[in-house]
């Protein structure tokens, strides 16, 4: 069973949980991270502390416990990036925050998003549109998106796990309550059917109670 290769693989040898679960036959749930206000955040005039790193004209500041994230996730699962912002800036802003050698599945920038014009703000906003993901062979099933704006998913709610938007708090501990969801899900037959709107007061309850 897939239960069982995930034990085995858990044991064995050096490779990361992931590749050696994939090495196994089994298929890893994909998991699509967003950057701007997800996992860093970029402000075009310095914070009350040192930027993390700066990728001009902005200062960058990356969210508490990202690195433990990556980390842990990819222990789970096939990670990709998809951001709406340029290919340069996705370029920089990962050469910071994920290591040389760390799998992505791929990163996707602002030319792969859909653009549409948004009649009542008069501008254009850029949708994240999954069935790009599907026709890269991805059962959309078995892929999450967690992206600080749900119109960019709007689309695809039904994958899309909202993240509260990051604005440089160093007191924030979003991404160690959705690391303890994200390890919830990864066994799902379908992420679609499950309702993940109200994902943190849960995992805070459920803190709350086995404390």
């Amino acid at each position: 069973s897939a239960s069982r290769l995930r034990d085995i693989c858990r044991r064995s040898g050096h490779l990361s949980h992931s590749r050696r679960l994939q090495a196994f036959g089994v298929d890893l749930m994909l998991l699509i991270l967003d950057i701007d206000e997800t996992l860093v955040y970029a402000s075009d005039t310095k914070l009350d502390r040192h930027e993390d790193f700066t990728c001009p004209p902005y200062y960058i500041y990356k969210r508490p416990g990202l690195e433990a994230f990556v980390a842990d996730m990819q222990q789970h699962f096939e990670i990709a990036v998809w951001t709406s912002s340029s290919e340069l800036y996705a370029q920089t802003v990962i050469s910071h925050i994920f290591p040389v050698d760390y799998p992505l599945a791929f990163v996707w920038a602002r030319s792969r998003c859909v653009k549409r014009f948004n009649e009542l703000t008069y501008e254009y906003n850029y949708i994240k549109d999954l069935k790009k993901v599907k026709k890269r062979g991805y059962d959309l099933a078995q892929v999450l998106m967690v992206d600080d704006s749900s119109e960019k998913l709007s689309r695809n709610y039904g994958n899309h796990i909202s993240i509260r938007p990051f604005n440089g708090d160093i007191d924030d501990i979003e991404l160690e309550l959705l690391a303890r969801y994200l390890r919830q899900l990864e066994s799902v037959a379908n992420v679609r059917t499950i309702e993940k709107r109200h994902w943190r007061a849960k995992i805070v309850t459920a803190g709350r109670t086995m404390g």
